[in-house]
């Protein structure tokens, strides 16, 4: 699944942060545009904390219980301006209001305005809070509460302030719990009861005025009522949105990592030829040497991808045909060319041929795929090579038994040459035919115990000695194998591998004769040298190397070094260097060739690495 596109404007469609996409200014609220993300209500009301700590900086979006907040804030300062300037009407046109209905108005207006103007309201201190805390409902609906029913009380018939009190109201069901809003509809009420009785004391009209009270007290609780449920279930969609937003973006950021991470190119591409989204992989694949710039970027115009732009094309303008693979050749201006393959996927499916504007094209290296394709069928072979290596070890030991016997008898009466070379001929051939088997079993596939802990300058020593020994090299200043183990054995506590004793000799042994086979016979032509590299890893690597001074191998020789069955001696049965690379990876290690500029003697080195085991690092101070 690829990753979310950017827009157009180039900017960023699902911030990292998990905050919501800024709204467009069409969008905004009347109030002002949101600080921050909306998060809101529903988590405040039910208690679930939000999910950052700390109080909220001025680039990120404030919650949304805030928001609310600072809307109602911003009304009553707004209703308080118009209680202003409508006794400053009645005053133009000489109705004189009381002095005392001018003082009440003009000090609701200063604390309504002080209120909305107080910093501390404007940025919350802390996203945590859930509701309004007691300073805050004493400003805000505790004040209105005592100024409209003061109003309406002493105002009597003359104005209509009843109106006046669904504010309050209305601001704490929103934002307080259900108890407290109920709590304020029943201040409200009997204050309205309250200024009926009062009322009908000097008219006598009690029945009509207290019913007329009774009936906008059960509209206050009604409106208190079916605020604060409509809150609620807001504060739950809002809650459910807000989790399934973090899960989209969860799921986003893990398609992200693992497109990052795949080994093979990923690439949206629109009918303009211009590049969306690129993994690094295609990025690689898409440069001779390095990586191409980050996405966005532009295909056409760019001779070395021609093929790419024709293959959109042709996608985009069939769909349905487009998603068979294919084989593209990029030619670069150093003369570099890379072999392609192509598979094209859309991101609507097939059915929306004539709406598709993008597609997702895949890339791939040919020269990865047909590695990969070698390995399965060296897989499948060796299983079958194991397989058959079991049915012949029986029969050639019978061979073997047989032709001893043979041998036996004709010493025994005294048999011409020519019979005791026939036995000796099939003893060589009984032995070379073992070898290969022993070697196909030694890299077939099973369950192994681990290796031992070892110490690989006394395996490295005790193995050159013997393989001297056995090609009957002579020993000292002069002799054709030089070992050099100094750089290890110097340290206090020289170091640990994992590793069978007899892996190693093994491929320390056919290196060995690899390179006894190229050199040129002077003295010191062999070299083998055990060194370490600190930092390599986290507890630094061991470097085995067997180097020669013969003349060095051609390209061609070079890239089929470990493959099966490749040798260039007519007498090799072309397993050695592949069961050494084998049973390397099989301890965590890893076997390489190099060629060393003319100016070095040993210019042909083959070298093994292997991790340091942790217990051996305490004295591997370089």
């Amino acid at each position: 699944m690829p990753t979310p596109l950017p827009p157009a404007d180039g900017s960023s469609t699902l911030p990292g942060n998990g905050a919501m996409p800024t709204q467009s200014a069409d969008t905004a609220s009347w109030f002002g545009a949101p600080l921050l993300d909306e998060r809101p209500a529903a988590g405040m009301r039910s208690g679930e904390p939000p999910p950052r700590n700390g109080a909220a900086s001025a680039h990120e979006p404030a919650p949304y219980f805030f928001r609310v907040y600072r809307a109602f804030l911003t009304a009553r300062a707004t209703l308080s301006l118009m209680l202003l300037l409508l006794l400053g009407s009645l005053w133009s046109m000489g109705t004189h209001p009381p002095a005392w209905m001018l003082t009440m108005a003009l000090c609701y207006a200063t604390l309504a305005w002080a209120v909305w103007w107080l910093p501390s309201q404007r940025v919350p201190a802390s996203p945590q809070q859930l509701t309004l805390r007691p300073r805050q409902a004493l400003a805000s609906v505790g004040v209105d509460l005592v100024f409209f029913a003061a109003l309406h009380q002493f105002t009597g018939s003359s104005f209509n302030t009843q109106a006046l009190l669904v504010l309050p109201v209305l601001m704490a069901a929103v934002l307080m719990p259900r108890i407290l809003a109920l709590g304020a509809a029943a201040v409200a009420t009997l204050s309205l009861l309250g200024s009926a009785w009062v009322q009908a004391l000097g008219s006598g009209a009690l029945t009509t005025l207290m019913t007329q009270a009774g009936l906008t007290g059960f509209g206050l609780f009604a409106i208190a009522i079916l605020a604060n449920e409509l809150a609620t279930r807001l504060a739950r969609e809002e809650r459910s949105a807000r989790g399934s937003m973090e899960l989209a973006r969860q799921q986003a950021e893990l398609n992200r990592l693992v497109i990052e991470e795949m080994s093979e190119g990923v690439m949206v591409v629109d009918r303009q030829g211009r590049v969306r989204t690129a993994n690094p992989a295609a990025r690689r694949l898409l440069s001779a040497r390095g990586q191409t710039p980050a996405a966005p970027f532009q295909l056409r115009g760019v001779p070395a991808w021609g093929p790419l732009v024709h293959a959109v094309e042709r996608a985009l303008g069939r769909p349905l045909q487009a998603e068979g693979g294919q084989e593209v050749r990029l030619r670069f201006d150093d003369h570099v060319e890379r072999d392609l393959r192509l598979r094209v996927r859309f991101t609507r499916g097939q059915a929306a041929e004539a709406s598709e504007d993008m597609c997702v094209m895949l890339l791939e290296d040919l020269r990865t795929v047909r590695a990969r394709q070698r390995q399965d069928k060296l897989a499948a072979m060796g299983r079958m090579s194991a397989g058959i290596a079991h049915e012949i070890r029986n029969p050639l030991a019978a061979i073997a038994q047989a032709n001893a016997l043979m041998a036996e008898d004709a010493a025994h009466a005294g048999a011409n040459p020519a019979q005791v070379r026939l036995t000796q001929l099939v003893s060589d051939n009984v032995q070379r035919l073992k070898h290969i088997v022993d070697d196909i079993l030694a890299v077939a596939p099973g369950l192994r115990p681990p290796a031992p802990l070892i110490d690989p300058v006394e395996a490295v020593m005790a193995t050159c000695n013997e393989w001297r020994a056995t090609q009957g090299l002579a020993a000292g200043a002069d002799s054709l194998l030089d070992v050099d183990l100094g750089s290890v054995t110097r340290q206090a506590s020289p170091p640990k591998v994992r590793f069978e004793p007899e892996h190693l000799q093994r491929v320390l042994v056919n290196l060995l004769d690899n390179a006894l086979r190229y050199q040129s016979g002077q003295p010191g032509a062999l070299h083998v040298g055990l060194r370490w590299l600190p930092g390599a890893t986290q507890h630094g690597l061991l470097m085995l190397s067997v180097a020669n001074d013969g003349e060095p191998m051609s390209a061609d020789t070079e890239r089929s070094l470990f493959e099966p069955f490749f040798s260039t001696s007519s007498r090799g049965t072309g397993l050695g260097l592949y069961i050494s690379r084998e049973l390397c990876e099989r301890h965590g290690a890893s076997i390489d060739y190099r060629q060393h500029p003319p100016s070095v003697r040993h210019r042909n080195e083959f070298f093994v690495t292997m991790p340091v085991e942790p217990s051996g690092t305490a004295a591997l101070a370089p």
